[in-house]
């Protein structure tokens, strides 16, 4: 075998393809495969929209819009409506097949974009999620300015550690602000928001279990 064909077969990196064609599998529209999710995960568990609507805090045009594909709720709102549907916001967004492998390359992780402007997070996910999954591990990607909006609470812990950035971080009625090489513990019942106070995009390593995101 040549260098080229070496560099070739190096650089060359498999994708999902149709038994049938052997043409690339079209990959869907995120909002689309998420309102989907929501939506199937709603009518299994016999919920009506009104009754997810109001447990999720949001009206019912709004929550139809979500699962019509219509509409982005943000990660704050996502948390709320994995909540109502007794499930977490990994279920909700997982684009593929759980990795069997225990190692991740850092060119496979899937990142997951969750509303916009002010509100706009990215969680670049550390582990892919599964079912029965006691730890989940993401890097929260937040651009100056971006916040989780209003706080949120539930069962567990987590552990965060700022790889760079600030990060206003809110628990309870404490404030505390956080720079790079800074880390986090808090149970998570404590009512808990975050954002960027900085001017450059904050990368947090983020650790929650069970997995809330």
């Amino acid at each position: 075998m040549s260098a080229r064909e070496r560099k070739k077969t190096k650089k060359d990196k498999p994708t999902s393809t149709s038994a049938e064609t052997g043409a690339p599998l079209p990959r869907l529209d995120p909002a689309l495969l998420l309102g989907g999710r929501i939506r199937h995960t709603r009518t299994l568990s016999g919920l009506t929209l009104k009754h997810v609507a109001r447990e999720a805090g949001c009206s019912e045009s709004m929550l139809s819009k979500i699962e019509r594909g219509q509409a982005s709720p943000s990660l704050s709102a996502l948390h709320r409506l994995a909540k109502a549907l007794n499930t977490n916001v990994a279920e909700l967004t997982a684009q593929e097949e759980a990795v069997r492998s225990p190692v991740m390359r850092a060119d496979e992780r899937p990142v997951v974009n969750f509303g916009s402007g002010r509100s706009g997070i990215q969680l670049e996910r550390l582990v892919a999620p599964a079912r029965s999954q006691l730890l989940q591990g993401d890097i929260h990607l937040l651009a100056p300015g971006t916040e989780s909006e209003e706080m949120i609470h539930h069962v567990g812990e987590e552990f965060g550690y700022v790889l760079e950035g600030e990060l206003e971080l809110k628990l309870g009625d404490n404030t505390y602000t956080l720079s790079a090489g800074d880390s986090f513990y808090f149970a998570s019942e404590i009512p808990h928001s975050y954002r960027n106070t900085g001017k450059v995009t904050t990368r947090v390593l983020w650790i929650n279990t069970p997995p809330t995101f």
